[in-house]
């Protein structure tokens, strides 16, 4: 049995596999398990073999780290829009550790100009860096410095903003923008696109490049928003898991529905606005019907010039109702000070609060602490844990139950994360969440609905 190489090598390894000799070469990980070698290819792909099938380990190089592209300066065009790429992380902007085979966030904004020289020939490209994060790290001061930056990017006279960002909370963050720009009846004075990746840029199946292209050409090119169609901060991403195609959906009406998939982003009780298609590197989009019909009839809101922020001691508590709330878990919860409650109901948004057979006391104990938190005037705001389709608490008694409670959010068809972000928005600047939770403040309420 051969020794295994040092992490960070390059190698060439001969295998007796079961579909016979095979011969790789890459840079040598940490192995997946004991007595095995782990290589990763150039085509960004792991391959693990038992180190006693190994025929033989040939060191190609010294241990070394891919070389970074140096940044470049990019040159000034009349003619094309300015864009500023505000960058905050994620795999979009991530790249291997090839000395311990992980992903980690750390491609500088100017690295993402230089690796992908057809930016240039969609816009004058700035790049501004706020961080180098993961999105599950993401906090409402990061909403607030996103915001000031987009603020910034507008006064210094960009036609329009792209957000790189990680995946898994991209779409809360893109929610957090567009009642940030429009909560208040108002549109962004240009366009604000959110872009990530779901596989990092140097990997052979990334779809970093397609996506930030998407983004650069909306932010670009797009039409001016109208904000009424939750158009305000778009997402762009993959429309499906092959390439050639990025959709761009409203930033109030989309969430991320599969963990590696790359057309993990799907809109919630909504369509797409545009598909980009790319075609070697060209760009060009086409309007959905229902969003140029949109942009055709909406009366034009004014320009947004001040941007709301958000408190950052806002405190929301969240809970999925089923067989495992309890009255025990709110209560508990009411005594750290939340200013809010948003549970994901069952169905049309129903909550386990009836004991008919009289063998379920643990309903009974949480319809009280609900209507506690009520007379208390802690807001219980309903939303769907199916995802799709409306909170309708008209329809069972159990609802209408639930209303003449005072809980909160019939007619809901905004996704569980946008409902929560627009509470957030709402306490933070001195809105009654009655009625913003009955609102359409910018598109989340009625979003080119589907049937």
């Amino acid at each position: 049995m051969v020794d295994a190489p040092a992490v960070g090598q390059r190698v060439k390894v001969e295998v007796d596999s079961h579909n016979g000799p095979t011969t790789v070469e890459g840079v040598a990980l940490h192995p997946a398990a004991k007595n095995h070698v782990t290589v990763k290819l150039v085509n960004g792909y792991n391959a693990s073999y038992p180190l006693e099938d190994v025929q033989s380990i040939e060191i190609l190089g010294s241990t070394t780290t891919p070389t970074v592209a140096s940044p470049v300066a990019v040159g000034t065009n009349d003619s094309l829009p300015r864009v500023r790429i505000l960058h905050t992380g994620g795999t979009i902007a991530s790249k291997v550790d090839y000395a311990t085979g992980a992903v980690v966030a750390r491609f500088e904004p100017e690295e993402l100009i230089a690796s992908l020289p057809e930016l240039t020939t969609l816009a004058n490209i700035e790049a501004v860096k706020l961080g180098n994060m993961f999105s599950d790290d993401i906090r409402p001061q990061h909403w607030n410095s996103i915001i000031q930056a987009s603020k910034q990017a507008f006064e210094d006279g960009c036609d329009g903003v792209v957000v790189t960002h990680g995946t898994d909370t991209l779409h809360i963050s893109s929610a957090a923008l567009s009642f940030a720009w429009a909560g208040k009846g108002e549109t962004p004075p240009g366009r604000i696109a959110f872009v990530g990746s779901q596989r990092s840029s140097d990997r052979g199946s990334s779809d970093a490049s397609e996506n930030l292209l998407s983004a650069v050409h909306w932010a670009a090119h797009g039409p001016a928003p109208c904000g009424d169609a939750g158009d305000g901060v778009v997402v762009v991403m993959h429309a499906s898991n092959n390439d050639g195609v990025c959709a761009v959906y409203p930033g109030v009406g989309v969430r991320k529905l599969h963990s590696s998939r790359r057309d993990a982003f799907q809109p919630v009780n909504c369509e797409a606005l545009a598909m980009i298609t790319i075609d070697n590197g060209t760009c060009s989009h086409i309007l959905e019907k229902r969003y140029e019909e949109s942009l055709a009839k909406t009366d034009s809101r004014p320009i947004c010039q001040q941007p709301t922020m958000y408190e950052t001691s806002v405190r929301i508590a969240q809970f999925v109702a089923g067989p495992w709330l309890h009255s025990e878990e709110i209560e508990a919860i009411v005594l750290t000070g939340v200013q809010a409650i948003i549970i994901q109901g069952t169905g049309l948004g129903h909550l386990p609060i009836e004991d008919p057979g009289k063998d379920a006391p643990e309903n009974t104990k949480l319809w009280r602490a609900l209507t506690r938190c009520i007379n208390r005037e802690i807001p219980i705001v309903v939303t769907n844990q199916c995802i799709h389709g409306p909170v309708d608490m008209n329809v069972y008694s159990k609802g209408r139950k639930q209303m003449e409670m005072g809980i909160l959010g019939h007619g809901i068809v905004a996704a569980p994360d946008t409902v929560v972000v627009k509470v957030h928005w709402a306490l933070s600047n001195r809105m009654k969440i009655e009625d913003a939770v009955v609102a359409n403040l910018c598109g989340e309420g009625s979003n080119l609905l589907r049937s």
